[in-house]
């Protein structure tokens, strides 16, 4: 049987951290073209929505690390029983473990591209520059990765248990005999 107060823990834990992801799409920095007497140059708001990626990061990676040392990330521990639950963990841990990185990939370039500021100045008379920000929506990717994670990873971690936990069909190490007339 699972553990209950790990899959409450992990669900919790993917909750807060996609609420940090989406927030950090709502927080994206927006640049704006300050003039000056003699020069153009970008201003930024603040980079809060840096930090709540990285914070989403660092929670969705602390929940799936409690998932994998839970289920050993079926590199230690007794063989599972084979069946139905076997087969459904294995895939599971390999569709949680695909959603899992393309969430902290999301998460990682976003708060990378976020904190990045241009700092270059123009001369009032040529072109304003380019106050690169970040796109909209790969916050918002990051937290559907997010919760394709946490609902795969509860998942595997289920079908793990069950495999586990199951008693292998009964198997005699000699031959059967039985009398025949």
């Amino acid at each position: 049987m699972a553990s209950t107060q790990l899959l409450v823990i992990v669900l919790i834990l993917d909750l807060v951290a996609f609420a940090l992801a989406v927030t950090a799409e709502q927080r994206r920095n927006k640049g704006v073209v300050n003039k000056n007497t003699t020069q153009n140059y970008c201003v930024y708001e603040s980079d809060m929505a840096t930090g709540l990626g990285v914070g989403a990061l660092l929670i969705l990676l602390a929940s799936q690390a409690l998932i994998m040392v839970a289920s050993r990330c079926f590199c230690c521990g007794k063989p599972l029983t084979p069946g139905r639950s076997r087969v459904w963990a294995i895939i599971l841990f390999i569709t949680c473990w695909f959603t899992f990185i393309v969430a902290e990939a999301c998460l990682l370039a976003g708060s990378v591209r976020n904190a990045y500021h241009t700092k270059y100045r123009t001369a009032i008379l040529d072109n304003p520059p380019s106050c690169e920000t970040l796109r909209k929506g790969i916050f918002g990717a990051g937290a559907a990765f997010i919760i394709f994670t946490g609902i795969t990873t509860e998942l595997y971690y289920i079908s793990y248990s069950n495999a586990k936990n199951s008693f292998p069909p009964s198997r005699e190490a000699g031959v059967g005999m039985s009398t025949y007339r």
